[in-house]
């Protein structure tokens, strides 16, 4: 028997997408300081705009998902990356807070648009059953490649042009990304049961089931460590690393400042997350996805706990960043793959759209209370250990997830 390819244009097509789209979204946390001085804003007020962005992508998720399996695939990524690049184009224009936060909304139902909710329900949708968690895993790494240049470019950016310079040249690559859509053929696999039974019908017998419920809450500290990284991260290493040596081998490699060394990290996260994706789309082939997921949070929670008990250095920067980045989006592929293991194919977009809106209220809280105890308090600690008790938490709800088809549970 000729075994089905992994590598297919569907897969290879939402890569490109992943890959352009969170390239951009991965280095809104080197805008931080910029923006803050430009205007005199506190640290809140920025971190504002982040979380409302992913809050808005959190909320966008299911929508996206819903008009992918009602309207099709292609028009939802369409229409995606056209809030994305107009949400980009008009932030570029804002001069207070509300004008960011109210933008940030059109940033975040394009993410949406053009992440992981629309595109790996294409991907799960177009791979074959023993190909599908491997596929995921990817699809996530690609994420994660657009991790590792987007935080590094937005950087180099900025020493040549002002911010909002930067904004309209990320609104014209998330356009590009748009060359990708004629390879979107993705098929609609689903049993005669699953289409047989409407939106309406799946969702409430997900929401009624505990596992759903657990999965739901289980996203939500990935988003809030995640996030709160992501936005804050680059100006945390800045402020309380200590100082780049000029005679050692960062300093040979061109990392001369903690400003540098704070966008990189970013993408160091990144490129170890492309092993850590891909590695968790592997395993989630051969073991239990719950007990999986369990064992990520857990690593992340002692990572976070052992990075904030030393002092910072250049050094454990870059080892949090290569230990974190390893567990760092490895839940995608393993919860969306338990989304369409237990429920099904048919809604998966919508489904793991919900799962991925406790994500996302966990990012929101992640970026905005970071910015409001850095205000109040001058440091991120409290935020820090808050993510170490949420991690703990998600690695617990996990255990008691029924990982069986929906079908064969009730039977």
């Amino acid at each position: 028997m000729t075994k089905t390819p992994i590598f297919t244009p569907v897969l290879i097509a939402g890569c490109v997408i992943l890959m352009l789209g969170f390239s951009i979204r991965a280095s809104f946390g080197v805008f931080q300081i910029p923006i803050a001085q430009e205007f005199g804003w506190l640290r809140a007020d920025f971190s504002m705009a982040i979380a409302i962005q992913n809050l808005a992508w959190g909320i966008g998720q299911p929508l996206f998902g819903a008009i992918a399996e009602r309207f099709g695939d292609r028009r939802a990524i369409i229409a995606g990356a056209l809030l994305y690049a107009a949400g980009l184009v008009l932030s570029s224009f804002a001069v207070t807070p509300g004008q960011h936060w109210l933008l940030e909304i059109l940033v975040g139902f394009g993410i949406a648009g053009t992440g992981f909710g629309v595109i790996l329900a294409i991907v799960g949708r177009a791979a074959s059953p023993e190909n599908r968690s491997l596929a995921l895993g990817i699809a996530t790494a690609a994420g994660s490649a657009g991790q590792v240049f987007g935080a590094p470019t937005a950087e180099a950016l900025l020493q040549i042009f002002p911010w909002q310079t930067v904004f309209l040249i990320f609104a014209a690559v998330i356009l590009c990304s748009l060359f990708a859509l004629p390879f979107i053929r993705s098929p609609k696999v689903a049993s005669k049961q699953e289409l047989d039974e409407s939106l309406g019908t799946v969702l409430k017998r997900a929401f009624t089931d505990p596992s759903y419920v657990l999965i739901f809450l289980g996203f939500f500290s990935c988003g809030y460590q995640l996030a709160f990284v992501t936005a804050h991260f680059p100006a945390f290493v800045t402020e309380m690393c200590g100082a780049i040596d000029p005679s050692g081998m960062l300093a040979g490699l061109g990392i001369t400042t903690t400003s540098a060394l704070g966008a990189i990290s970013i993408s160091v996260i990144g490129l170890a997350n492309i092993a850590g994706s891909i590695m968790a789309g592997w395993l989630g082939r051969k073991y239990s996805k719950k007990y999986l997921l369990a064992g990520i949070y857990v690593g992340r929670t002692v990572a976070a706990a052992l990075f904030i008990m030393f002092p910072m250095t250049p050094a454990t920067v870059l080892l949090f960043s290569l230990v974190m980045g390893a567990l760092w989006l490895a839940t995608v592929p393993l919860t969306s793959g338990l989304v369409a293991h237990i429920y099904g194919l048919r809604y998966m977009g919508t489904l793991y759209g919900f799962v991925f809106l406790s994500h996302q209220l966990g990012s929101f809280l992640g970026v905005w209370l970071g910015g409001m105890m850095y205000d109040l308090t001058g440091n991120y600690t409290t935020v820090w250990w808050i993510g170490v008790g949420v991690g703990a938490f998600s690695a617990i709800v996990h255990l008691p997830i029924r990982e069986k088809p929906w079908a064969a549970q009730a039977a």
